[in-house]
């Protein structure tokens, strides 16, 4: 059965890991749909108490957060099997990138195809934001803090921003959302049996230190070890994912430092990646594909891909069980009502900032964003059908 489950999910995460365009926020709505509205796998609530683990933990958040859905459906294989689905077709992507991103670059159907992807991104997060709020945002003072975190945002965008309006919602969900001691009583069993492998995971102590004594020695071994070629490689990108708060954009200056200053790559091909990666599905981190790719060649890249996902991953092995556990606590839900709000405000802010001028370049623009999100909504289409309608409306636009 738990078989069956990991391929199940690791089908899933491929779909995903191919028509997932949009950049870490979007991978969010995207997961939201498949997960929570179409198969079920979690509700709103415990979607948005992993959203925020992930968002306070270093790592791709987008990749976490499917790694403990998998692990939630199907165990561990459950979550590795999400993982390799959703990373494996960018990285495959990139690899290739390394080789052939030239040879169309200056074509204009090509460009317009990957400017409706982002289209197609805009009314995925908006579905994802409109849903979201709806339920984890039933009462005023739950609207209210999801608003003020979106306007926090918008004045103090970057990782320390995030950070920030998570610490708010926290603290205001404690001190304001708290339920009398009976309310608190239901909500606390409601929870447990949500999740009913909450208690099973409190016994997983060994696999949880396992991961954190790993982490640690790894990234130890890669500030201090004299490594040399792939060695010195995979430390690089081990480096860089352990550092890294807030996401794929905020990994590339660590990348830059590690691979440009270096020697390795050109400062070139760097940038000639990173515009890559933005027309890519799945994690915006599979950039280390292509840096490894030119590096190291095949051997390179994988040892790059593993290397800057693998300490995000052992981190949530580590705090998984125990934030499971913690969450049934009365005063935890508490906190998870103000959590959940910001992180409603922090999906909002993302998607204002997705209707910039570098995302709406024409008039055509808006009506092909509206039928998209006419076809998530009153259409039920699937994301890999909207994405395939963005891409075709953009390339003819």
């Amino acid at each position: 059965m738990i078989l069956v489950r990991a391929f199940e999910v690791l089908w899933t995460f491929f779909l995903l890991g191919i028509s997932a365009f949009g950049g870490p926020v979007a991978h969010l709505g995207y997961f939201r749909r498949t997960f929570v509205d179409r198969k079920k796998w979690v509700d709103d609530e415990e979607y948005g108490a992993l959203l925020a683990l992930c968002q306070f933990l270093p790592g791709p958040a987008s990749s976490q957060v499917g790694f403990c859905i998998g692990l939630h459906r199907a165990g561990f294989l459950g979550g590795l099997f999400a993982w390799i689905g959703f990373t494996l077709p960018s990285a495959l992507l990139m690899a290739a990138a390394a080789h052939y991103m030239f040879a169309f670059q200056g074509s204009p159907l090509v460009h317009g195809a990957l400017h409706g992807l982002q289209l197609a991104a805009v009314a995925v997060v908006a579905q994802a934001v409109w849903l979201m709020a709806q339920s984890l945002c039933p009462d005023t003072p739950r609207r209210a803090l999801a608003l003020l975190c979106a306007a926090v945002l918008g004045l103090m965008p970057g990782t320390l921003g995030q950070l920030f309006i998570l610490l708010i919602g926290a603290l205001t969900g404690w001190a304001t959302l708290d339920d009398s001691g009976l309310v608190r009583h239901r909500e606390t069993h409601r929870l447990a049996r949500e999740w009913p492998s909450a208690k099973r995971e409190l016994q997983l102590h060994a696999p949880a230190l396992l991961c954190l004594i790993l982490f640690a020695s790894l990234l130890l071994a890669a500030f201090i070890l004299p490594l040399q070629g792939l060695w010195a490689l995979a430390a690089a990108f081990y480096r860089s994912g352990a550092l890294v708060f807030g996401g794929g954009h905020v990994v590339l200056p660590l990348l830059r430092d590690a691979v440009v200053t270096s020697g390795w790559v050109s400062p070139q091909a760097f940038l000639a990646g990173y515009g890559a990666a933005q027309a890519m599905p799945g994690p915006l981190f599979t950039v280390a594909s292509y840096l490894g790719m030119l590096t190291g060649g095949y051997r390179g890249a994988a040892i790059a891909t593993i290397a800057i996902f693998l300490p995000g991953l052992l981190l949530v092995g580590a705090t998984l069980p125990y934030w499971q556990a913690l969450r049934t606590r009365p005063y935890v839900a508490a906190m998870m009502k103000g959590l959940n709000a910001a992180v409603v405000g922090l999906l909002g802010a993302a998607f204002i900032d997705l209707l910039t001028l570098s995302t709406i370049q024409s008039i055509y623009d808006p009506p092909i964003i509206l039928f998209a999100l006419l076809l998530l909504t009153a259409g039920r289409a699937r994301p890999i059908l909207v994405v395939i309608f963005c891409a075709a409306a953009g390339a003819v636009a």
